[in-house]
């Protein structure tokens, strides 16, 4: 099968792409499809998806950052739109329990803490408030925390009742439902599917590039680009174009994980995913319209299958609804993320454990990063070098942002967490800490995947704190800060009023209208 004949009202440069073909459907396959179908309108370039419905995808991503819905609304779909088609439900952030210990929780909020003065940072004004005593959670200044706490949601509008009032959220969805409604988007949009089974994929002997894709069906299937969606099996980045693993499992030792889904134990009254510290991992809770998403990441070194899917079931909150899956895995990602005239999306490129929820918003940050240099025919080295050093920094500045979470655990008597507490870290994570306990600088690197807020919520959950603050924070008296600090948790109070029971909203979002205030 050559590439598709392009039609006469699209000119195309000579040398331009002509043609893409994705390997692998799924989350990774179809969010490619869509955004490429989206994003290259009106060039000619045909695209088309080849999947095998023979195999399995790992479909438990059900979690996500604020950024998806930019992804949703580069393609011309609506957030509710989305939510509506797959169980969604909104989510304000993590609530991260037993980690600092058992009987502890905190929260990592998509939002900001308090309010600046004087170009000095908030958190420097309550960490002044710290060092004299005053240990009021840093949790108590955010409004998605509050939200959550209370159980409540709503959405963010243009004119807040308050400065207090900015936040962001993000949604759950059902995997194998998104990656069904992208396909029907796709195919709307004029993306080809073919389903089959690759057998082999065969390069070009004088450039390296992938000539074709012969299938179980006998076809061979050329085009300009390639784009590998085939999970961990990485058939063409790391098997065609032979493309070495860069391992991370002595830093992340967690390679397994078992998933099982279950009924809801009550109302949906937590508009948050939920991350509880286990033996050996943690256990992953994701709440959708009809179902919660439950599982388990642990180190099989430390930790049995048997004993990881007797602790998940233990630990289920209704009623399971399927048999427990079992994944293996290994922490790391391939050493190009971009080869010849090849680049891996998704699992075929690497992975991280869902901790952060980043996986699915890795799979749209490497599109982003290919459209920005999207290549003609020749594929030149230059782009893939720049894809691949910004795509590598943006791994090792998640990596890093995870391992702060095993650092700073206060887990006592198990051996993954005395082992990970204690194990030495990558020199940017240890840079970080440094500066921050000196005097609670924030440090931020470029293709840092989270912010400033991201890190102090786990610099404050884990009891992390600075020697010093910032003696500029000392323009104001304890007493000025005190009262200053008062006031933005009563505005916090008041912009919290404005929300309603998450239950309320869920049950408005699933009528045919949208809600009120939508878009």
């Amino acid at each position: 099968m050559s590439p598709a004949s392009l039609p006469d009202s699209h000119a195309q440069k000579p040398g331009a792409i002509r043609s893409v073909l994705i390997a692998g459907g799924g989350t990774a396959g179809w969010m490619a499809a869509a955004y490429l179908a989206a994003r290259l309108q009106g060039t000619g370039v045909a695209i088309t998806v080849l999947e095998s419905s023979a195999i399995a995808t790992v479909g438990v991503g059900e979690a996500t950052v604020p950024a998806i819905r930019d992804f949703f609304r580069a393609i011309g779909l609506h957030d509710f739109d989305v939510m509506r088609a797959t169980g969604g439900t909104p989510k304000l952030g993590i609530d991260f329990i037993d980690w600092a210990g058992d009987g502890t929780r905190f929260f990592h909020p998509f939002g900001l803490y308090g309010l600046s003065s004087r170009n000095v940072p908030f958190h420097q004004y309550w960490l002044k408030l710290v060092h004299g005593g005053d240990r009021r959670p840093l949790g108590d200044y955010s409004l998605c925390t509050r939200m959550a706490r209370e159980g409540t949601f709503m959405l963010p509008v243009d004119n807040p009742v308050n400065d207090l009032a900015v936040f962001d959220w993000a949604v759950h969805f059902d995997a194998a439902r998104f990656a069904t409604m992208l396909r029907d988007h796709a195919m709307a949009q004029g993306v080809t599917r073919i389903d089959d089974t690759i057998t082999h994929a065969t390069r070009n002997a004088r450039s390296g590039h992938i000539d074709r894709i012969e299938t179980q069906n006998g076809l061979a299937l050329s085009a300009d680009l390639f784009i590998d969606c085939t999970g961990f099996r990485s058939l063409l980045l790391g098997e065609a174009m032979g493309v070495a693993w860069v391992d991370w499992a002595d830093m992340l030792p967690c390679d397994r994980a078992v998933a099982i889904p279950s009924t809801h134990g009550g109302p949906f009254d937590r508009p948050y995913t939920s991350s509880t510290a286990r033996k050996a991992g943690w256990q992953w809770r994701i709440p959708l319209q009809n179902r919660v998403g439950n599982g388990y990441v642990y180190a099989s070194a430390h930790l049995s299958d048997d004993e990881a899917v007797a602790t998940l079931r233990a630990n289920l909150e209704g009623d399971a609804l399927a048999e427990p899956n079992l994944i293996r895995f290994g922490a790391g990602h391939r050493r190009a993320f971009w080869s010849g005239n090849c680049v891996g999306i998704g699992l075929a490129a690497g992975f991280l454990e869902p901790l952060e929820s980043t996986s699915i918003t890795l799979i749209q940050t490497g599109l982003e990063k290919l459209v920005d240099l999207f290549p003609d025919r020749a594929c030149d080295p230059t782009l893939a070098a720049e894809y691949n050093r910004a795509t590598t920094l943006e791994y090792e500045r998640i990596r890093d942002f995870i391992l702060l979470h095993y650092h700073g655990n206060r887990r006592h008597g198990e051996p993954l967490w005395e082992a990970m507490r204690g194990a030495p870290l990558p020199d940017k994570l240890t840079h970080k800490l440094a500066l921050w306990r000196a005097r609670g600088k924030l440090v931020r690197y470029e293709w840092e995947a989270f912010l400033d807020p991201s890190w102090l919520s786990m610099y404050a959950g884990f009891d992390i704190l600075p020697s010093a603050h910032d003696p500029l924070a000392d323009h104001f008296s304890d007493r000025q800060v005190t009262e200053a600090l008062d006031h933005m948790r009563e505005a916090i109070g008041a912009a919290a009023a404005h929300a309603r029971p998450a239950r309320d909203f869920l049950a408005q979002l699933t009528r045919p209208a949208r809600p009120v205030g939508a878009g």
